[in-house]
């Protein structure tokens, strides 16, 4: 059946149509700051002599809050420096908040991949105290200026809880989360060495 029905085309809206709208910033403009700090933070740190600089890295989660990250952070690629520290970031947030059973799960891989215990640079016995300090650690290498090291560790650290997650018969998605987050540091880091991580 064919409608007598006319058609028109539809109405374009004006430019003011879309500077009414109220909502969140533009994503490209979120994108390009996100990048831009990540890279102020990481090679900025890398020139500074400032002691407390180290620090103020750590403690940015706590200071900005995780959502703040989140948003200019999370949606970047694990091969760039802002999707890294995205995942160092979430990574020392989940250890702080749930460092028993990040130390069971640490416990249960960390003779299992003895390398990879080495290069964390975990206290042994690893107790929930000694993952929340070693996850410190681990950011204040952003200060220090050998961001390289800081992926490394981190990635090995991951590999150690996804081996500790497999022997302790967790579900497969929680050990290939862990298992991937693993291979994204240890590949930043490898970017980085090679001066591709930007």
């Amino acid at each position: 059946m064919v409608s007598d029905r006319i058609h028109h085309r539809p109405m374009t809206p004006g430019a003011g149509f879309f500077a009414d709208i109220v909502g969140g910033a533009d994503p490209a403009q979120v994108r390009e700051a996100g990048d831009l700090a990540a890279t102020v933070l990481v090679r900025g740190a890398r020139e500074s002599q400032d002691p407390a600089m180290a620090e103020r890295i750590v403690h940015l989660a706590e200071t900005e809050g995780l959502e703040t990250l989140a948003e200019v952070w999370s949606g970047a690629p694990a091969d760039t420096l802002a999707g890294s520290l995205w995942r160092l970031f979430l990574l020392r947030s989940w250890v702080h908040a749930d460092p028993d059973r990040v130390a069971a799960e640490y416990d249960a891989g960390h003779r299992r991949v003895d390398v990879a215990r080495v290069v964390a640079g975990v206290a042994d016995p690893p107790g929930p105290d000694e993952l929340r300090s070693m996850v410190d650690d681990v950011l204040r290498g952003i200060g220090r200026g050998d961001f390289a090291v800081t992926l490394f560790r981190a990635a090995a650290f991951a590999r150690i809880v996804a081996a500790g997650r497999a022997s302790l018969e967790a579900s497969h998605d929680d050990i290939s989360r862990m298992l991937a987050l693993s291979e994204q540091l240890e590949a930043a880091g490898h970017g980085e060495i090679a001066d591709t991580l930007a």
